[in-house]
Formats: structure tokens, C-alpha cells, sequence
């Protein structure tokens, strides 16, 4: 069974526009854009268009990719320091010449409505629920909640493995009662692990990475990522799993990432309400 997360994605737009109808001012936000590869560039773009479609300003600063990592440090800091600039985002990746996580650091924690700083992390992780939530966590999440899909005492399989998703998602799920299994795609074994939770959420960046002999009947299967090959999009789970009855799954093809979006233009409208309350 197909999980329609665009009904879900325009249930939160609906919502947020009659909210931003009450505000007093237009909200606004600010994005970085360093490095133009093309999953960046369709991402931004996402991001604009559904920011002007419910009445947010959106505000793009690009970057020449060869741009020095103190140069862009520097950028970051007069954002920083900007009161006209109430919250902004840098896109991620950056080029390989750029330690991202040193960029993030630099952002401050109360501009940063991609939830990634780590004051922002830390508080996801103590589950406090005024501030932000990372982005593609917070859709996920969504997801389970709208599918009514209960995690307390069920046991939960994550395949990741990075600091701005695969953490803030497994501190979630505890946070949920969930009995979380934290794997990624070298995990030995991953089969035994699959085939026992009742919720599968995968972004490995490897094609066809879960088959359907790992999951067992009635499993849900969250699938974030991809791999493009060819010119083709390759999901980290099997396409074969679309046709399985019995489970629920996220489309293939098809984006989570769209609820990514969707996610922080509520990060941006909480934002606002917590700046004017």
C-alpha cells in the first residue's frame, strides 16, 4: 500500500497558509546556495516555490563553489549578525573543500530553522518540543502520525548514518517508546534485522539496498534516499516492495523530501510565532 505523503505534505501547506493569513507581517527566509550540482539546485528550488506559495518570502544568496571555507564563514556571520534576517538556511552538501559541519556550527542557534546546530540537536534529543525539529526527521515522523502508525513497544530498523538525519531520527523514536535497531549499509547481517522490525526507515545511498526477502508481513517501509545511475533514480529500496499488499511504503519514485519541505516552512512559521509571541 502506497503511503500518499503529498496529501500529507498539502495538509501542512493548507494549514500554514491560513495561519500566515493572521500574521501581522510576511514571514521571510534566507538560503545559502554554494555548490550548484544538481540535487541542490532542484532542492532550492523546491524550497522557493512552496515558500511563495504560501506567502513566504523567500530570499536565495548564491555562491561561487570555489568560494574559500573563511569566506563563507564570514557570509554566515554577517547573516548572523543581520537583524533584518530573522532565520535563514545553507543548503546542503557543500563542496568537498568546505567542512559543512563547521559551517553549521557557526550558525545561530535561533536563525537556524534547519534545526542542525548542535544546541538545536541537543534539544531533540532531551525531546523538547518548542524548538525545531531537523527537517527530513520531523517529515518522517509526520508520516507515522498521519498513517497512524503506532511505534511505542514496536521495534524500528534505521539504516542511515549521518549527524543531521540519522541521529535526530533514532532519538525520536526513542523518545517514542520505540525499540530502535540503529544500522547502516556495512551493518553484517542486515537481513536479521529487517525481517524483525515492524517499521523499516532506510536512506543508505545504496541502490536496492533492502529486498523483499528482509521484511517480514505488515512491515512499514520508510524510503528517503536515492542513487541516480544513468540518468536513472535508483531507490535505496527494492521497487518490486511497491507491489506487496500487505505493507505500507513511501512512493517509488516519489520524495520524502517533499515533506522535507513541507517541514521547514513549519520550522519557519514556528519560528515566526515564537519571534512575535
Amino acid at each position: 500500500m502506497i503511503i500518499n505523503w503529498t496529501k500529507i505534505a498539502e495538509e501542512i501547506y493548507t494549514q500554514l497558509k491560513n495561519d500566515i493569513k493572521s500574521f501581522k507581517s510576511k514571514p521571510s527566509l534566507w538560503a545559502i546556495l554554494v555548490w550548484n550540482n544538481p540535487s541542490s539546485l532542484r532542492y532550492i528550488k523546491q524550497k522557493e516555490k512552496w515558500a511563495k506559495e504560501i506567502w513566504i518570502n523567500f530570499i536565495l544568496k548564491k555562491i561561487p563553489e570555489n568560494i574559500k571555507e573563511r569566506d563563507l564563514y564570514n557570509i554566515v556571520k554577517e547573516f548572523n549578525d543581520d537583524i533584518n534576517i530573522n532565520w535563514y538556511i545553507v543548503q546542503l552538501p557543500l563542496p568537498p573543500h568546505i567542512d559543512s559541519q563547521k559551517i553549521i556550527n557557526n550558525i545561530h542557534p535561533k536563525k537556524d530553522v534547519d534545526g542542525f546546530h548542535p544546541n538545536n540537536m541537543w534539544k531533540v534529543l532531551l525531546w523538547d518540543k518548542n524548538w525545531f525539529v531537523p527537517c527530513t526527521p520531523a517529515g518522517i515522523i509526520e508520516i507515522l502520525e498521519k498513517e497512524e502508525i503506532k511505534v511505542e513497544w514496536k521495534k524500528v530498523c534505521v539504516i542511515w548514518r549521518s549527524n543531521i538525519v540519522w541521529k535526530p531520527m533514532v532519538s525520536l523514536l526513542i523518545n517514542m517508546w520505540a525499540t530502535v535497531i540503529a544500522c547502516n549499509s556495512k551493518t553484517k547481517d542486515l537481513d536479521k534485522h529487517t525481517s524483525s522490525a515492524d517499521v523499516v526507515i532506510v536512506a543508505a545511498w545504496n541502490p536496492w539496498l533492502l529486498k523483499v526477502n528482509m521484511i517480514k508481513y505488515w512491515a512499514v517501509i520508510i524510503d528517503v534516499w536515492f542513487t541516480v545511475i544513468d540518468d536513472i533514480i535508483y531507490w535505496d529500496a527494492d521497487t518490486k516492495l511497491i507491489d506487496l499488499v500487505w505493507n505500507k511504503i513511501t512512493p517509488v519514485p516519489g520524495w520524502v523530501w517533499s515533506l522535507t519541505v513541507a517541514m521547514l516552512m513549519k520550522n519557519t512559521i514556528k519560528a515566526y510565532k515564537i519571534q512575535n509571541k
